[in-house]
């Protein structure tokens, strides 16, 4: 999974454009949304295009969005269970 964690770390500063910050400066259990990023509601919609275009993996309500971003490491397990690609 830490593969997939670094992965998912680049992508998230580049979709959304996060020019101060280095993908190693993302914490695998801190906060997504609301946290030190600056991760909103319209950058969540951006990572959820780019994780069912990537993996293959769809994240259709609230609730569940809710769970799944709540940091990077509960994003990379949810994907890692879901996504028909990933085997780790």
């Amino acid at each position: 999974m830490e593969r997939l964690i670094e992965d998912l770390k680049k992508k998230i500063v580049e979709i959304l454009d996060l020019t101060d910050v280095q993908s190693g400066e993302i914490e695998t259990d801190a906060p997504l949304v609301g946290g030190d990023l600056g991760i909103d509601s319209i950058d969540v919609l951006e990572m959820v295009m780019m994780i069912e275009k990537d993996y293959g993996v769809r994240i259709d309500n609230r609730e569940l969005g809710a769970k799944v971003f709540a940091s990077l490491r509960s994003l990379a397990a949810y994907i890692q269970e879901n996504s028909p690609g990933i085997s780790e």
